[in-house]
Order: C-alpha cells, then sequence, then structure tokens
C-alpha cells in the first residue's frame, strides 16, 4: 500500500520523460521526479525495515549534485543558444 503512490510517480515520472522531448526544461524536471519518487520508495523501505539511513543522505547528496549539473548545463544552453528547445540545437557546428 505505501509502494503504490510512489511506484505511480515514478511510472509518470518516466512517461513525461519519454514523450515530451520539446523543452529541456521539462526534460530536467521530469528527472527531478523520478528521482524524487525513487527517495520515497527507498526511504518507505528503509523505515519500514528499520535499515540506517547514512545511505539515504548520501543518496540526498548525489542527487543534488546531478540537480546542479543539470541547471548549470540548462543556463549555458541558454545562454549559448537563446532559448532551450531541442529542436534548435545545432549538432553540427564546431
Amino acid at each position: 500500500m505505501y509502494f503504490l503512490f510512489p511506484f505511480i510517480m515514478f511510472f509518470c515520472g518516466l512517461l513525461v520523460f519519454s514523450f515530451n522531448y520539446s523543452h529541456f526544461l521539462v526534460t530536467l524536471l521530469s528527472l527531478e521526479y523520478i528521482v524524487l519518487s525513487m527517495f520515497l520508495i527507498i526511504f518507505i523501505y528503509m523505515s519500514f525495515y528499520i535499515f540506517d539511513m547514512y545511505f539515504i543522505m548520501m543518496l540526498l547528496t548525489f542527487w543534488v549534485c546531478e540537480g546542479a549539473l543539470g541547471l548549470s548545463l540548462l543556463v549555458s544552453l541558454i545562454r549559448g543558444y537563446g532559448n532551450d528547445y531541442f529542436s534548435s540545437f545545432n549538432l553540427v557546428q564546431c
């Protein structure tokens, strides 16, 4: 029962990630939504079976670094191209 809501969140995030590919910001937000659902799944599992929570703190550290890296990529793409549309990126340009 407790695992049902985070799994629904996870699959909704996967659907948004796979079907909405026009903006870079939307894909980053869907990845963060997937990470949030994974955090809920792991937190519920570890608190249900009374495990130590140091692993969750380590995972949160990595996930925050992943979010900061995605945000810095978004800022550099907007500064370079002027928008965050995937269709405007020219991969042939040197």
